[in-house]
């Protein structure tokens, strides 16, 4: 497959959720396409350390800040630092997320819900609205937001999951609106079952039942959503926004 080369060039982006997963392959990718510097943002402080020496044992590209975006404060702190740090922000990806755990409506208690809304709904609301005056006043910004299939069509056993991923996706084109005329751009992400950590979080019949609806009868890799960021946070991602695109397999064709 031929790559973009350079196309991030001078671009400065956040990831967070960046030391593992989809994370770290859209952390890699954005390095490998000539991001001037990349934050990863992890509420993990050893592994965004790891991730961050792999990657750049130099620490010239990749910057790590232990980050809890369930915190308005840390994640204003964050983008604060990358702006002393590189003077910009241009590309900012949503992909912090949990699973929580499996079972039926009477299994999850209030907690399991607060817990899952607040990083997968106001992680993501709270990041955005951290870069958004300095995105507005740059007039440029690519914003990617990692949903779900299951916001689309809801998996059982994970209603609590899907509820929040639903809820990205609609954040996602109510957002994306107010800032249509404002060179920021705003657009999410569908994948289906993607071979990442996060897996671990579901029993084995959940994982199954999610494959087994993925016509192609495999799980998504984290370098094949990271193609699909890299397209949404470069610049020939420019009249596309407000959109949720499928990363499927097939399972979803809408």
């Amino acid at each position: 497959m031929n790559q973009p080369e350079k196309e991030l060039e001078g671009r400065v982006a956040i990831v967070t959720g960046g030391a593992r997963g989809i994370g770290r392959a859209c952390v890699e990718r954005f390095l490998a396409a000539g991001a001037r510097l990349v934050a990863i943002a992890d509420v993990d402080p050893e592994a965004g350390r790891r991730c961050a020496e792999d990657l750049d044992p130099r620490g010239e590209r990749v910057l790590f800040r232990p980050t809890d975006i369930t915190r308005r404060q840390e994640v204003q702190a964050l983008v604060k630092a990358v702006i002393e740090r590189a003077g910009k922000i241009d590309i900012l990806v949503n992909n912090a997320g949990i699973a929580g755990k499996t079972g039926g409506m009477e299994t999850h208690s209030e907690e399991d819900l607060d817990r899952i809304w607040a990083v997968n709904v106001k992680g993501t609301y709270f990041a955005c609205q951290a870069v958004h005056p300095h995105m507005l006043e740059r007039r440029y910004g690519r914003i990617v937001n990692i949903a779900s299939i299951a916001g689309k069509e809801g998996n059982p056993g994970l209603v609590p999951y899907s509820m929040t991923k639903a809820a990205v996706i609609g954040f996602t084109k109510a957002y994306a609106k107010e800032v249509a005329q404002s060179g920021i751009l705003v657009n999410s992400i569908a994948p289906a079952v993607i071979e990442t950590e996060i897996l671990k979080q579901v029993t084995d019949q959940v994982r199954a039942y999610m494959i087994s609806k993925i016509p192609m009868g495999r799980v998504g890799r984290p370098e094949e959503v990271a193609e699909l960021v890299l397209f949404l946070a470069s610049e020939r991602c420019s009249f596309s926004t407000g959109f949720c695109f499928d990363l499927s397999g097939g399972r979803a064709t809408y």
